[in-house]
């Protein structure tokens, strides 16, 4: 449960890592009065950076959900642990490609992530049918 619990963690962040290079480029003085309006004046990667946080933001709680859900349920750690890794993994790989503007890729990488989620919800479904 310890690496599940870290993958949350770790998911929770990866928002925050992303923002701050989203702005990286930039002074808090520039963003610190209306970072929501700045955000919308970002361009390249910096745009993408923003853009991957905000999809990050939307794909933590289902994973959180899933993973308490799963515990909860009794689903072998193994297998709680090893869908949690991959879930981290596929979403790093997510806000890489969203960086590096490979969408096909990126769309591949979202998709295996909420697998992944969808894989927790049914074990802990079996679980407890």
């Amino acid at each position: 449960m310890f690496i599940a619990v870290l993958c949350v963690l770790l998911a929770m962040l990866q928002p925050f890592v992303l923002s701050v290079l989203a702005r990286s480029a930039t002074r808090k003085a520039d963003y610190l009065p209306s970072p929501r309006e700045y955000n919308e004046t970002l361009s390249g990667w910096h745009r993408r950076a923003h853009f991957a946080q905000l999809n990050a933001f939307e794909a933590f709680p289902p994973f959180a959900a899933a993973v308490i859900l799963a515990w909860l349920a009794g689903v072998a750690p193994a297998h709680l642990n090893a869908l949690a890794v991959l879930f981290v993994v596929f979403r790093i790989a997510h806000a890489a490609f969203y960086l590096t503007d490979r969408s096909s890729l990126r769309s591949l990488v979202w998709k295996l992530a909420m697998m992944s989620v969808v894989a927790l919800f049914v074990l802990a479904l079996v679980r407890l049918a």
